[in-house]
């Protein structure tokens, strides 16, 4: 069965599903003919935008509710085959400025969903947004998931914790489950208000505001991309087979590129916007992981995805996109 035909009608719930990749994969599933439940808090500034469904309102449903709230995910998560767990706060910068409510999001929270999944609804599936941030400075390039767990933040620590519940749900209790370590997630319905959530979606913004972008040191680091239909598709078929459960699994593009290269290609395909190298800011300098690369081979040889979009072509995509919704987003 491939999984067009294993969505097709399936009750799918997606956590955080107003957000970024959310969205996006709640398009794809719409498509696909899914009953789809999107869970969201609509907290300002964490991405969660109604303008991100436009287009497939009619054809998925909206729960605006805080994944912390016991007694909503227990009702909520009843009946739901499949559950997308991408609620979560991601900007690094926020969880050390603020820990506990990172904590409170990135933890607490899990425990609430999967607790949720035990008492009311134990034979979900669950797939986790996790990250690369969770293995902190890398010993060796490329990153395969047998890297040591060593966050440099509190947000990677907390999302480290996060995707062990799942384990452990998975592994005791039976709720199947899985993580996604994510690298550089790109693309449409991405949040461009601040930039505290990542560089790529604010380098995008300024491009195209035509303002100059600020690169961090001397733009040798290096990053890998992945366009954000490239990732949906990797929690697709992550929730539709069960060969992945109870494990973490890398998902990251197959090129890598210096910092220079990105904002060089994304100057040239916005035709507007500069770019100049300035200091580290000392709150960024000090969890800065370096430069990071994936090495996602476990994953496609358990599910057979490979990333499709290049770098180039993802980032005209995504320009093309905000030019005509730029006023959604800022």
């Amino acid at each position: 069965m491939s999984y067009a035909e294993f969505y097709r009608g399936r009750r799918v719930m997606i956590t955080g599903g107003l957000g970024f990749i959310g969205s996006n994969l709640a398009h794809r599933l719409a498509e696909l003919g899914a009953d789809v439940l999107l869970v969201d808090s609509l907290i300002p500034d964490y991405g969660g935008n109604l303008h991100n469904i436009a287009g497939i309102e009619d054809r998925v449903h909206v729960n605006i509710a805080d994944v912390r709230q016991a007694s909503t995910m227990n009702y909520l998560v009843q009946g739901r085959e499949v559950i997308f767990n991408l609620a979560g706060q991601v900007s690094h910068i926020d969880s050390m400025r603020d820990p506990h409510t990172d904590l409170e999001i990135n933890c607490r929270s899990q425990l609430t969903l999967l607790e949720a999944c035990r008492h009311h609804n134990p034979a979900a599936k669950v797939v986790y947004a996790s990250t690369r941030q969770i293995y902190g400075k890398p010993d060796a390039l490329p990153v395969t998931e047998r890297h040591l767990v060593r966050p440099t933040d509190v947000n990677g620590i907390n999302k480290a914790a996060g995707e062990y519940y799942h384990l452990v749900y998975n592994n005791v209790f039976g709720v199947r489950g899985c993580a996604l370590r994510l690298t550089n997630i790109y693309g449409p319905r991405q949040l461009l208000r601040h930039n505290r959530q990542g560089f790529i979606g604010w380098f995008i913004r300024l491009a195209l505001e035509d303002r100059e972008i600020q690169v961090f040191g001397d733009g040798s680091q290096v990053r890998d991309f992945v366009y954000v239909d490239d990732a949906s598709e990797a929690f697709l078929l992550a929730g539709a087979s069960d060969a992945v459960n109870g494990e973490v699994f890398n998902v990251g593009g197959d090129e890598h590129f210096a910092h220079s290269e990105v904002v060089d290609l994304l100057v040239r395909a916005a035709g507007t916007g500069r770019y100049r190298f300035v200091e580290w800011p000392a709150e960024k300098k000090v969890i800065d992981i370096g430069s990071f690369y994936a090495d996602s081979t476990l994953f496609k040889a358990r599910t057979g995805w490979t990333p499709r979009v290049g770098l180039a072509e993802g980032l005209r995509r995504t320009l093309d996109y905000y030019r005509t919704r730029m006023e959604h987003y800022v």
